[in-house]
């Protein structure tokens, strides 16, 4: 059964093939600013080597931390992998505050499912498993971007209770409640209480 754990050097091996996945569809390219991007562009290549992968893993864990060294403009994140025993599946990142550009363009949630389980359910299901850890970081509700031509990502964040504010260039801009939700009509699973 897949689940949110926190970054591990056990799902090695399949983290690799799922870079290789993401890589084939064009990820990592010099235009996308997306982590996953950034990240294929930093360690791509190496992470088949176990130390390089480990150093990957305890940065990726010490960005959680406020006073972790980043570049300028990133907030701190807490990061989950989804994954199923030694199956990594995807991941989440939820930034614990929003700069002006995060606020516009990339909200506080962000999210990658690995293409070869795409289509599953599971990011629904990830999104869901990770707003209670966005609540434990004090937040409220999360504000989660999509592209407007990403109608599964979209499905994805109005199936997890996102109400949409705005479009904002080409990014839809939802705010979902990572709590009860109370008094917001409209919403599936309102509870009122």
């Amino acid at each position: 059964m897949p689940e949110l754990i926190v970054p591990t050097v056990r799902v090695h091996a399949s983290f690799v093939a799922a870079i290789g996945e993401f890589e084939a569809e064009g990820r990592g390219a010099a235009d996308d600013n997306s982590m996953m991007g950034q990240d294929i562009r930093r360690y791509g290549g190496r992470w088949e080597d176990p130390e390089v992968f480990a150093r990957y893993v305890a940065a990726v864990r010490a960005d959680a931390e406020e006073d972790s060294p980043r570049p300028a403009g990133h907030v701190p994140c807490t990061t989950r992998w989804w994954a199923d025993g030694d199956t990594y599946l995807g991941r989440i990142a939820i930034r614990h505050r929003l700069t002006t550009f995060l606020l516009d363009y990339g909200g506080n949630i962000g999210y990658d499912v690995r293409p070869s389980a795409r289509r599953r359910g599971h990011a629904t299901a990830m999104l869901r498993a990770a707003l209670p850890v966005a609540r434990a970081l004090g937040i409220e509700e999360a504000l989660i971007t999509c592209d407007d031509t990403n109608e599964a990502s979209r499905r994805v964040i109005e199936a997890c209770g996102g109400v949409f504010e705005d479009r904002r260039g080409r990014k839809l801009r939802y705010w979902v409640a990572t709590g009860p939700v109370r008094d917001r009509p409209g919403v599936t699973g309102a509870t009122g209480e």
